[in-house]
């Protein structure tokens, strides 16, 4: 097909989208959006209004209530149609009209009179994947009350194997695993709360209710299933218990590391999803550019990481992307000329090139008598994935003071916190000033959803509340995401990492030796050019990149 550019469809595009379809195996939507010209809303319009077939956009499709007990989520995601009860009428959402024996199946399935209306194949799919946060988690699962044996080794999941499963609560779990994993989730929250289980779900840094399972026996059987799968005392419900798993998902493996904590109702658990082969996979060829830092963020992080020797610190909450961070700065530096050595816990990316240690406490391997050995092992450049007590500290100033450059984390607010997290633990000032190159603070911040971003000025009271006066408003791009098919209805998609710099000069080295006032080092830091986390996320929401209440919720309003 020739690329179109924005006509109508005829009857002749049409059939030529057709037989191209076939060929390709492919939706008739997809070969005309391919074909370019048409924006999705406008394709989909266009091809109703030829055919004579009523178009549901994505905010009438969540108007609408699915009818399960008529066509099952299972069968509806298989022939990618869904069927909704509307006003006494049946209503089957279509993506491709053309899809081989689906009027054959349609009429054989149905035993009532159903109303073909159009959707988009992306809202579709969009709309099954916030179904599936239920609809995968609870499907069936009321059927049976026995726990199934529980199985051993790295367990495959598939939509099959979920659906045939005869037990609820291995339904359960296995349900909020894969659905996890395909809404693409750092962590599973499972809560117990008077008499059911709460499931959340914590997507770009966000927790998002799925569902709740009512039944205390079934939440306290869910939890028992997770401590079994990660090896953990079942009969132990006092005291806090760490674990970790693997499950098989789409031919690949994935980690699961478990935290289980005792509360007033029970047991929680916490799950966090490390898909090794995608992290490896984002991390080949990683670069800073990539992470979305303004551009002097970037020139300033470069700098630090190409020193010969010092530390290079950043510092953040977890989740902030710390980690990832310095392997874009290590992968930019890595040439083949410099011993490059890691000590982590656990290793989240592998790096080709790069001799990474895991540490194993059990085993007497901490990072500080990791560190010790590393340091006899003729390194030019040290990673230590986090400096979390005075014996490593000091053995990382020292490293950093013979003549390495030690890449590490901290957790700490800001770049001014770090100060007083290394004196309380017991840190001469004078080595950590003299080691330390520099501080990065970061934070990841949800971007607006390019699909439904619009312009919109929150209320006054709001933009006075967040620090900016009405007439510094007035500069600002302000926009809000509206929840379409593309962002599963959240309004954001991806995010941005944003970050503020403490560059060490004489004059701030002799601030911090000194003890002075943070209020002090903090100006000397703005005269040298410091750019602080709350400007760098209103940067954002001035060029339109992010919403006001999402700068708010990063960064706090000085």
């Amino acid at each position: 097909m020739q690329p179109t550019e924005q006509l109508p469809i005829t009857a002749n595009l049409l059939s030529e989208a057709r037989q191209e379809s076939l060929k390709q195996g492919v939706s008739v939507v997809k070969v005309l959006e391919e074909s370019g010209g048409y924006a999705p809303d406008d394709l989909i319009q266009e091809l109703g209004r030829l055919l004579h077939i009523p178009v549901l956009t994505m905010e009438a499709l969540r108007a609408l209530t699915p009818d399960y007990d008529k066509l099952p989520f299972s069968e509806a995601s298989q022939h990618e149609c869904a069927l909704f009860s509307k006003d006494a009428t049946f209503v089957l959402a279509v993506s491709d009209p053309f899809a081989p024996n689906l009027h054959s199946w349609s009429e054989e399935r149905f035993d009532v009179d159903v109303i073909w209306h159009l959707v988009h194949p992306a809202d579709l799919t969009a709309f099954f994947a916030q179904q599936e946060k239920t609809m995968r988690a609870m499907d069936h699962v009321l059927g049976s009350s026995e726990l199934d044996i529980i199985q051993t080794g790295v367990e495959d999941l598939s939509l099959k194997s979920i659906n045939e499963g005869t037990s609820q609560v291995v339904r359960l779990v296995h349900s909020t695993l894969y659905d996890a994993h395909k809404s693409q989730a750092s962590d599973i929250h499972l809560e117990m709360v008077t008499g059911a289980l709460s499931i959340k779900y914590r997507i770009d840094g966000v927790l998002m209710s799925i569902g709740v399972m009512q039944g205390a026996d079934l939440a306290e059987q869910v939890i028992s299933r997770i401590k079994v799968m990660s090896e953990l005392d079942i009969a132990e419900r006092r005291v806090p218990q760490d674990g970790r798993f693997k499950v098989s998902i789409q031919g690949r493996e994935i980690d699961f590391r478990v935290s289980i904590m005792p509360s007033i109702f029970g047991e929680d658990a916490v799950l966090r999803i490390l898909d090794r082969q995608a992290l490896s996979d984002h991390v080949e060829g990683l670069t800073l550019n990539q992470l979305g830092f303004n551009s002097s963020a970037i020139a300033t992080i470069r700098r630090l990481s190409s020193e010969p020797y010092g530390m290079l610190l950043v510092t953040g909450p977890t989740g902030s992307g710390k980690t990832t961070s310095l392997y874009a700065a290590i992968s930019e530096v890595n040439k083949g000329s410099d011993k490059i050595i890691t000590i982590e816990d656990p290793i989240e990316y592998q790096l080709p090139g790069v001799l990474q240690i895991p540490v194993n406490e059990k085993k007497g391997l901490t990072f500080a008598r990791g560190l010790r050995s590393i340091l006899r092992h003729d390194p030019d450049k040290i990673m230590v994935g986090e400096i979390r007590d005075s014996e490593t500290a000091q053995i990382a100033i020292q490293a950093a003071l013979t003549g390495h450059l030690v890449f590490t984390t901290v957790h700490a607010n800001n770049v001014f916190d770090v100060i007083g997290r290394f004196s309380h633990m017991g840190v001469d000032p004078y080595s950590f000033v003299s080691a330390l190159n520099g501080i990065a603070a970061q934070r990841l911040v949800r971007l607006l959803c390019e699909h439904c971003a619009v312009a919109e000025r929150p209320d006054d009271e709001l933009i006075t509340e967040s620090g900016i006066s009405l007439d510094e408003a007035n500069s600002y791009h302000f926009r809000a995401g509206k929840g379409c098919g593309q962002c599963r209805g959240s309004g954001y998609r991806g995010r941005n990492a944003i970050a503020e710099i403490l560059i060490l000069n004489d004059e701030i080295r002799e601030l911090i030796v000194a003890q002075e006032p943070i209020r002090k080092i903090k100006e000397a830091a703005q005269k040298n050019g410091t750019h602080f986390l709350r400007e760098g996320a209103l940067d954002m929401v001035k060029e339109g990149l992010t919403s006001l209440e999402e700068a708010n919720r990063v960064t706090i309003v000085a």
